[in-house]
């Protein structure tokens, strides 16, 4: 019998996977409360993970200004770098690839988590419909100030100097997150972004945010160990476009040239249903962009090798289903039984929910094989 593709070796740019199943970013709100360093269970947690192909950490603030949701991790400070650094290199001990994924909220966020209690940023001055948690509760996110043209700079800056950071806490490249609904998915959407200066506008000028961070970001990390998550369809925190078709094929053409690792797309809505607005398909989009492909969404284990198969997707990021199963690839080449997640423990809390779930054991494995 054919081994099915997905359970086979790949390359995303110049990183080598040993399959194409990727462990997607999944926010667990469990960094330390005073310094939003990663804890010791941290490295345990991405440790069991280490079968995937590629893990990609969790969204990492790249400044405390970047920081959105109460106990989430960072990557700007040296405790943070050190922290980090344990994480990865206990991946690596395990055979393990491991990128870290950058991240500034913009105004998904609250006066409370920001620096001297100000107000969060976006590209122009328009709330949230969105929650946040602010380390008590649940709270509707603050009204944002408009970044001003000049500071735009120094957001690029911190993207860069974040990379490097990445680069010292040993990871084997990095992610820009522009999806979700934070800070460069809400320059690139005009129902958040009103700018009608150089950032604002037309595509070309919504999307010149997150060209200036990919180019800084490159130019610490090479293209073939950058990616870039994208979700031009998602509605993910309140973000949305007047034609979400076009962004995404104007998206895709600025990508091309690039020549990225990958590129992670949240193939329809984040979390949601598949569909895409008539006219595009995610196949047209991945033969544009011309690099990796990083389908994510409601992927099990059917669709997952049906879809790298046919060269629908070249890698497979799963979320919940490694949260419950730290050996799921071996799971999946097996075809064993999962177990299930406990959504009580998904964020906050220690280990409980974290690191205690069960890997299979010789007998299961051996049944599910038969």
């Amino acid at each position: 019998m054919t081994e099915a593709k997905l359970f086979t070796p790949a390359k995303a740019g110049d990183i080598e996977l040993k399959n194409r199943i990727v462990m997607a970013p999944l926010t667990r709100n469990r960094a330390m409360n005073d310094d939003d360093a990663p804890m010791d269970m941290h490295v345990e947690y991405y440790r069991q993970r280490a079968g995937a192909g590629l893990i990609v950490t969790e969204a990492t603030q790249i400044t405390p200004e970047g920081k959105g949701y109460a106990w989430t991790p960072g990557i700007h400070s040296q405790a943070q770098i050190d922290a980090w650094r344990q994480v990865t290199d206990a991946v690596h001990d395990a055979g393990g690839k491991i990128v870290l994924q950058l991240w500034h909220v913009g105004r998904i966020s609250h006066t409370s988590l920001q620096p001297g209690g100000q107000p969060p940023v976006a590209p122009s001055a328009i709330r949230a419909n969105a929650p946040t948690f602010d380390g008590t509760q649940m709270v509707d996110v603050s009204e944002p100030r408009a970044l001003r043209l000049d500071e735009l700079p120094r957001i690029v800056e911190e993207y860069r100097i974040a990379a490097d950071n990445a680069k010292a806490a040993g990871f084997d490249g990095v992610e820009v997150h522009a999806a979700n609904g934070y800070l460069i998915d809400q320059f690139l959407k005009d129902g958040i972004n009103q700018r009608d200066d150089a950032y604002g506008g037309s595509f070309e000028n919504r999307s010149r945010l997150l060209e200036e961070v990919l180019d800084v970001v490159t130019g610490v990390w090479g293209a073939g160990r950058t990616g870039v998550r994208i979700s031009p369809f998602s509605g993910a925190n309140d973000a949305t476009d007047s034609d979400p078709a076009a962004l995404a094929r104007h998206l895709a053409d600025v990508l091309h040239p690039l020549g990225l690792a990958y590129v992670h797309m949240i193939e329809g809505q984040t979390g949601g249903p598949r569909d895409l607005p008539e006219g595009v398909t995610l196949r047209e989009l991945k033969d544009r962009v011309g690099t990796t492909w990083m389908g994510n969404n409601g992927y099990d284990r059917e669709m997952a090798v049906e879809r790298v198969e046919r060269g629908d997707t070249d890698l497979v990021a799963f979320g919940v289903p490694f949260i419950a199963n730290p050996d799921l690839p071996r799971r999946l080449e097996l075809g064993a039984e999962l177990n299930a997640a406990d959504k009580s423990t998904f964020y906050g809390g220690g280990r409980e929910g974290y690191t205690d779930y069960p890997f299979l054991d010789d007998a299961q494995a051996s049944t599910a094989a038969e």
